[in-house]
């Protein structure tokens, strides 16, 4: 056999090994943090939080060890060189002192619920998939409005770009759309969202494809602007006000300024029943 063919199975039987001790190391961290989860639970410490943390520390490992890059989409330092070199473009309809505030519902409602989440996020995910219909309910009646409080934490934590890229996008959708068209966008991508191990939001044809779930969303200025990262300095802008924000984890929610727990002692969302009891109960609304 050629030396050729010797280094070729040599680095396949090296790369099986190294896949092998990765999944290996990803269970022992799943449990480590599982455990750790309990912990902070008995301790005081919010299952969303303890969750999120768990996320964050296996997610970590398994990336470092499996790779997380794809083809066609930047490396872990993308979004960020994007926004540095750009002059900072703010879209129409954001809110807030420092622009970095997505606003959905009637924005003289009396209550307001701060929703903080990252896209990458599959906590997040579940929040969404669970509750996300009934959290928007609750605004579309009038009960409070969200303010959305975009984090890209996890492009660190899990290498990377796909919370970057994916907040530049939605912010071409507020821009080109309203502030509709961002929440419809923001539902399509957790609807949607990649594994934890993978960075498939760090593709700018893969943003596309989901945008174009949302009806007449995609025009040709939305996919000029996606493509030349128009609002990438922006995305930085809302990363870095979350970063000063103090909020430790994703999701958090903050309804008039004071944190509401929305998972249960197993660190899964509470129901919509639930939700809606909880929402019910803080503000007195009947």
């Amino acid at each position: 056999m050629s030396t050729s063919k010797n280094n070729t199975r040599n680095q396949n039987q090296n790369a099986s090994r190294n896949q092998a001790d990765a999944r290996e190391r990803m269970r022992s961290a799943r449990a480590a943090e599982e455990e750790r989860r309990q912990r902070l639970r008995r301790v005081g410490i919010g299952a969303g939080v303890a969750a999120a943390i768990a996320v964050i520390a296996v997610g970590a490992v398994v990336v470092s060890n499996l790779g997380g890059s794809s083809s066609g989409k930047s490396g872990a330092s993308g979004g960020n060189a994007a926004a540095a070199g750009q002059k900072l473009v703010v879209p129409a309809h954001v809110s807030g002192s420092d622009d970095t505030v997505i606003v959905y519902g009637n924005p003289s409602a009396k209550h307001t619920l701060d929703v903080y989440e990252d896209f990458r996020c599959p906590i997040c995910d579940k929040l969404e998939k669970t509750d996300g219909p009934t959290i928007q309910q609750l605004a579309d009646n009038g009960t409070y409005k969200i303010q959305y409080h975009m984090a890209t934490f996890l492009d660190d934590n899990l290498r990377g770009t796909g919370s970057m890229d994916a907040l530049q996008v939605a912010g071409a959708a507020l821009n080109d759309g309203g502030v509709a068209k961002f929440k419809a966008f923001h539902d399509v991508l957790y609807a949607n969202q990649p594994e934890e191990t993978t960075d498939g939001f760090g593709n700018l044809n893969t943003l596309l494809d989901l945008a174009k779930k949302v009806p007449g969303l995609v025009t040709p200025q939305f996919t000029k602007d996606v493509q030349d990262r128009v609002y990438a300095p922006w995305a930085q802008k809302v990363s870095d006000a979350f970063n000063a924000s103090g909020v430790q984890g994703t999701p958090t929610l903050k309804l008039d300024g004071k944190q509401i727990n929305v998972f249960d002692s197993q660190g899964s969302p509470i129901s919509p029943n639930a939700y809606t009891a909880l929402i019910q109960q803080t503000t007195g609304a009947k």
